[in-house]
């Protein structure tokens, strides 16, 4: 599943540096690595709630 995250993450990147997608906070091509934020905060939550 992380390598599936991952990707998907990677093409959301690629495809916001191509052409923004214009929601508030993502409104320039230099925004993309808030992306790369939202994708690590949403690594260390999967990290922190996995079961032992």
């Amino acid at each position: 599943m992380s390598k599936l995250f991952s990707v998907i993450l990677l093409l959301l990147m690629i495809a916001h540096l191509i052409r923004p997608f214009g929601v508030p906070g993502l409104r320039k091509r230099g925004d993309f690595w808030k992306l790369a934020l939202l994708g690590i905060f949403a690594f260390m939550a999967t990290v922190l709630i996995r079961p032992q």
